[in-house]
């Protein structure tokens, strides 16, 4: 296989990994670093560097559109990127002596973590519990569009949701995903906001995380143009059919379509760290 083959492949396999990531919420790093690894036997530290490029583009036209749209929370999202950033930079320092195989199984878990969440039906139905005392003090409450105009809510359990992200940042740096399964978790069941908030909050602040994973891998020699720039592109791309095809498509369809791809990833990825071979 030529250089020109290998590429186009790799761009084809990214793109159907940011289509699936865009249905589901997911992002299409979950998909791309395993896909890397275990499909074109690219070095794992390699294939993270590339996915971690591939989550900044993805994550930044989503991120602007959402923030001029009203639904970010610009606040809280500023407050726990300190703890994302920090997390992200302590797990890309942490992969670089990390063993391939070690790093595989996390993943493998990750991945089947993933899958839980794709199956969970999310609602903005909630208990409004008032307004809570550091949140406050942080000016942390918001409005966003509803169906009947804006609607506020209240922002609860900050150092909770604080603690969460630091770990959403550590896997983020150490796997290469944008890890926004944990980050909406963290809002979403942490800190109750209403999912769309949640959703695209998480959004804004995934490239700003990734970013700061991607200087250390970038400081190492782990991100490859060649390599990268296929991957960025068909990430994109894939993002940006999958959001177009979401309006109308069956969610729950998909929700076991991609739970079903991930698993079988998990477990690869699991296998192939506890037999060594990455």
């Amino acid at each position: 296989m030529n250089t020109v083959e290998f590429t186009a492949l790799i761009g084809i396999g990214s793109l159907l990994a940011g289509f699936l990531g865009a249905l589901t919420g997911l992002g299409g790093g979950v998909v791309v670093v395993p896909l890397l690894a275990l499909v074109f036997h690219v070095d794992l530290k390699y294939a993270i560097g590339a996915a971690l490029v591939s989550v900044i583009a993805t994550s930044s036209g989503a991120a602007a559109a959402y923030v001029r749209e009203g639904y970010s929370n610009i606040r809280v999202g500023m407050f726990l990127e300190i703890a994302t950033t920090i997390g992200a930079l302590g797990g890309a320092a942490l992969a670089l002596y990390l063993h391939a195989s070690v790093i595989a199984v996390i993943f493998g878990l990750v991945l089947i973590y993933s899958a839980i969440v794709s199956f969970r039906e999310k609602s903005d139905a909630r208990q409004d519990q008032g307004p809570d005392r550091i949140a406050t003090w942080l000016r942390m409450d918001g409005t966003f569009p509803g169906e009947h105009g804006l609607e506020s809510y209240h922002v609860r359990g900050v150092p909770l949701g604080f603690g969460l992200m630091f770990i959403a940042g550590v896997l983020s740096g150490l796997l290469g995903i944008g890890s926004g399964a944990v980050k909406v978790l963290a809002m979403d069941r942490a800190m109750k906001l209403p999912f769309k908030v949640s959703t695209t909050t998480s959004n804004f602040m995934i490239g700003v995380t990734a970013a700061a994973s991607a200087g250390i891998y970038l400081s190492r020699g782990y991100i490859d143009p060649g390599l990268a720039m296929p991957v960025m592109l068909g990430v994109l791309l894939g993002s940006l059919a999958g959001a177009r095809v979401l309006a109308g498509a069956n969610v729950k369809v998909l929700r076991y379509v991609f739970s079903g791809v991930i698993g079988v990833l998990a477990i690869e990825m699991i296998y192939s760290g506890l037999t060594g071979k990455l």
